[in-house]
């Protein structure tokens, strides 16, 4: 959670967001995260949720928390231009 508060151009997702999910596209792990492509039939977007056994094709449902811009992750050695960071994210298949 580190590289979360490090970052300080986040934006809290409002009160009541609705579930969202997608189908992952490309899953990638760190130490205490999984960070996952996802694809709906409009969009295609990261997320990060705890680490959370994936694999391509699953479609996954998650609770929006945090958005981040322009996040950068030293541990992948990567800028998100967007990503949300979800308190739990659920395969659904």
């Amino acid at each position: 959670m580190a590289e979360v508060k490090a970052c300080n151009q986040a934006a809290n997702a409002p009160a009541g967001t609705p579930k969202t999910e997608g189908k992952v596209l490309a899953p990638l792990d760190a130490p205490g995260y999984t960070y996952m492509e996802l694809a709906t039939t409009e969009k295609r977007f990261w997320i990060a949720a705890p680490t959370t056994r994936v694999k391509v094709g699953d479609r996954v449902r998650f609770q929006q928390s945090l958005v981040m811009k322009n996040f950068n992750s030293k541990t992948l050695n990567r800028t998100f231009d967007q990503i949300i960071f979800v308190n739990s994210a659920t395969i659904v298949n």
